[in-house]
Formats: C-alpha cells, sequence, structure tokens
C-alpha cells in the first residue's frame, strides 16, 4: 500500500471514531448550572456524581455530591445502587469526563446526565452579581 492509502484509512479510522463518540455524547443530557442548581432545590432527588479525580475534588467540590473517580467508576458502580432510582448528573472540571461518565452510567441502566461546563461553569454560575 502506498503512503497515501495508509494515511487516508488513518484520516477514516480517525473521523469513524470521532464522528461515533460524538453521536453517543449527544444522546446524554446535559444540564446547564442553573438547572442543576434547580433540581438540587426541587424535589427531584439528583445525586450529584463528582468523577474528577481525588486531588481535584480536595481543592473544591459541589456539596452534597458523592464523588468516585471516572478512572474507578466501573469498578465501584455497585456502590451507585441504591440511587438507582434517581437521575444521577455527574460532573468533572470542564465536563468531557462527566459525559463519558454518563455514557458508563446509562449503560448499565442508570438515569444519568452531565453538567455542561463542569465545576468550572458551576463556579461561574453561582458567583455573586
Amino acid at each position: 500500500m502506498s503512503a497515501q492509502v495508509v494515511l487516508l484509512v488513518v484520516v477514516g479510522l480517525i473521523l469513524v471514531i470521532y464522528v461515533s463518540k460524538l453521536v453517543r455524547t449527544r444522546s446524554v443530557r446535559q444540564y446547564a448550572p442553573t438547572e442543576v442548581a434547580g433540581k438540587l432545590k426541587g424535589p427531584e432527588q439528583i445525586l450529584l456524581l463528582d468523577v474528577r479525580t481525588t486531588q481535584e475534588r480536595s481543592f473544591q467540590h459541589i456539596t452534597g455530591s458523592l464523588h468516585i473517580p471516572l478512572q474507578q467508576l466501573q469498578k465501584r458502580i455497585h456502590e451507585l445502587q441504591s440511587h438507582r432510582n434517581r437521575e444521577i448528573v455527574c460532573y468533572c472540571q470542564s465536563g468531557s469526563r462527566s459525559l463519558s461518565a454518563a455514557l458508563i452510567l446509562r449503560k448499565q441502566g442508570y438515569q444519568a446526565a452531565s453538567l455542561r461546563g463542569g465545576i468550572v461553569d458551576w463556579n461561574f454560575a453561582q458567583r455573586p452579581l
């Protein structure tokens, strides 16, 4: 095979992977920080799941959230069993890892969503005007 054919195959595979991930993540509900804040005050009983590292969480976290780092989620998913009847809203630093976590949870039958923009946008939305 020529170098051009190999390059086209590689680019094609990258494109397929990207589009596949885009389609999967678009299926995950993403809430704005103001929506999550409203849900926390309302009767809906959502669970916030922080999927950042322990070090990131030690710096700052959303009060009342549960912590399971994304890298440990598959091994520790049983810890969420008692929350099966609740919507789980995952969050991370900027919103990328939380989408991955929500996809993992949805594959296991949980109702899961993501906090759009992560804790960065949460902090921005919570700041006093």
